[in-house]
């Protein structure tokens, strides 16, 4: 049975958070997310990590995410991902200063993966049972092609209570099985309790438990290849839009669309958590007290 990869996407700094939170200590000796992700993925049986970062940190930040952090537990590999790396005969087009998005992200890691991997982003906190159901996923599908996956959470416990979020909403068929995910932004709480979206000024409401994605993608190796094909057309498309991104929804999207690949939705019942804004994180360390008391951490995870 093979042992699955995490994929990690690291490189963005979080400019709404104001600093490199993906270094942040968020538990009781200073553990990061990333650490939490890395625990959780080794119980379910995980062989490697491989973070995306960029070189302007890169030190501090294999200083820190090192192999010997883990206890020699999981292999751990770094990939960079920077503006100018891009399939061969594209440019970047003058006044491009904004990354390129998760979809390029995840795409810089196709010399560094060879068996079906999970993809997280490094800030947010997914839980144990994500994990576990998404790794068990993984393992079956030996050498398959274009059977994907992804861990859907219920919308009403993806909330921030420190200002809007966006989520990509899914739609699913009877077997289970992703139609659709659109992505929408500005979703909150209002004070009558109802989750709404604000998208085009509009206040469209939305069912507490609509699936929707936390970029909790799982995936084969052929998924590479499908990523490189389709972003030199997608670049010819938005070469000009200095701000567009090539999302791994996007990618997701098209290869369902065309027929290329299915993609199970995996649904779960937890509890997402993360540091969309500054003001998240005491909500997290508290979350994160919780479970400790609970049994499901140890105090110290790398001890």
């Amino acid at each position: 049975m093979v042992q699955p990869t995490l994929l990690v996407l690291a490189a963005g700094m979080g400019s709404r958070y104001g600093s490199l939170k993906q270094m942040d200590g968020v538990g009781p000796n200073n553990e990061a997310i990333i650490d939490y992700s890395v625990y959780d993925a080794i119980r379910a049986g995980f062989g490697k990590v491989v973070f995306v970062i960029r070189h302007s940190f890169a030190k501090e930040f294999q200083e820190v995410f090192s192999a010997e952090r883990f206890g020699g537990r999981i292999a751990v590999e770094y990939v960079f991902q920077e503006l100018e790396y891009l399939p061969e005969g594209l440019a970047v087009p003058e006044g491009r200063v904004k990354p390129w998005g998760t979809n390029h992200a995840l795409m810089m890691a196709a010399d560094a993966v060879r068996e079906p991997f999970a993809v997280i982003n490094a800030d947010d906190f997914y839980g144990a049972e994500a994990y576990e159901t998404i790794g068990a996923y993984l393992k079956e599908l030996g050498g398959s092609r274009g059977r994907y996956c992804m861990v859907a959470y219920d919308l009403n416990k993806t909330l921030s209570d420190n200002g809007t979020v966006s989520r990509g909403v899914c739609g699913v068929d009877a077997e289970g099985n992703l139609t659709s995910m659109v992505e929408r932004t500005q979703i909150e709480r209002m004070p009558d309790g109802r989750i709404v979206f604000h998208d085009g000024g509009a206040d469209e409401q939305l069912a507490e438990d609509t699936p929707v994605s936390m970029n909790l993608f799982g995936f084969t190796p052929d998924y590479f290849a499908h990523s490189k094909a389709y972003f030199a057309e997608w670049y010819a498309q938005n070469s000009g839009n200095l701000k567009a991104e090539f999302y791994i929804p996007t990618m997701v999207n098209k290869l369902i669309g065309d027929g290329e690949a299915s993609l199970r939705v995996l649904r779960s019942a937890a509890q997402w958590h993360g540091v969309t804004y500054k003001e998240d994180k005491p909500a997290l360390m508290a979350a994160i007290e919780r479970m400790i008391a609970e049994g499901r951490y140890p105090r110290n995870l790398w001890k």
